[in-house]
């Protein structure tokens, strides 16, 4: 017998939006199931015919996702503890000067801009703000396979106060390295393999494809590391790049996680 999904999932398993722009669309009428308009909540197989009315599409052609080169001090999702959430950098003054996209920027774009995936306050870098549910799905869906490159500045051991060391790389044994590969857990569960290897006498590349709270520095911590300073550089195959510390840019047309 084929199992049946509720219509909000399997939309979303086909990549057409997020659930939750589904139940928007179903609510107004446009989705229609083999033929028939559908209803919130509806159970559908995957032999069952989804067609999607083009108004739909064209409330999707005007939304909008925006790389930001977050500051550290930021948060990046809704104000907590008297900090400042990213999304008040997304201004007109913020935006780069050498983004070349088209897209001219209007203050109601910030409406429903998400982040889609965090960085911690401490940390600094490329983060995500999205109004598209696909978008979000693709970078911190449950089967999301995106890679996120990390440089960690790290310390190893216990050290005096206002002690810096210069090569953390000769001190810290191969096989600790090993386990920041492969062999840790966070809150019980394995972490998936990663790819970690050193830069320079002091920093680390850490390449993720899961984003746990604070997981590189949960990591660190592990293998007796202290992280000293954590940037995200690239997602998928977008990077950073020469995006200035608190500036913003539009995904350009053609681009692709």
């Amino acid at each position: 017998m084929t199992e049946l999904i509720r219509l909000n999932k399997r939309m979303a398993e086909l990549g057409l939006c997020s659930r939750r722009e589904a139940d928007d669309w179903i609510g107004k009428g446009w989705v229609k199931v083999n033929g028939e308009v559908a209803v919130l909540g509806k159970p559908v197989s995957p032999m069952d015919r989804i067609e999607v009315d083009k108004l739909a599409r064209g409330q999707q052609d005007k939304q909008v996702t925006i790389l930001l080169h977050k500051p550290m001090g930021y948060v990046s999702g809704q104000a907590e503890d008297g900090h400042t959430p990213a999304i008040n950098l997304i201004e007109a003054r913020h935006q780069w000067r050498d983004d070349r996209s088209t897209i001219r920027f209007v203050p109601r774009q910030r409406m429903g801009l998400a982040p889609a995936g965090r960085l911690d306050i401490d940390s600094v870098g490329l983060l995500v703000l999205t109004q598209d549910g696909r978008v979000a799905r693709q970078l911190i869906g449950e089967d999301s396979q995106v890679e996120k490159e990390y440089l960690v500045r790290v310390q190893y051991g216990k050290l005096a106060a206002g002690e810096q060391q210069t090569d953390v790389q000769s001190l810290f044994p191969a096989d600790q390295l090993a386990r920041l590969c492969h062999g840790l857990h966070l809150d019980g569960q394995a972490l998936k393999p990663a790819v970690v290897d050193w830069q320079n006498p002091e920093q680390l590349r850490f390449v993720l494809k899961e984003g746990r709270k604070r997981q590189i520095r949960r990591m660190c911590e592990q293998v007796g590391l202290t992280v000293v300073g954590l940037k995200r550089v690239r997602i998928g195959r977008v990077k950073l790049g020469q995006l200035p510390v608190g500036q913003w840019r539009y995904l350009a047309p053609g681009e692709v996680f």
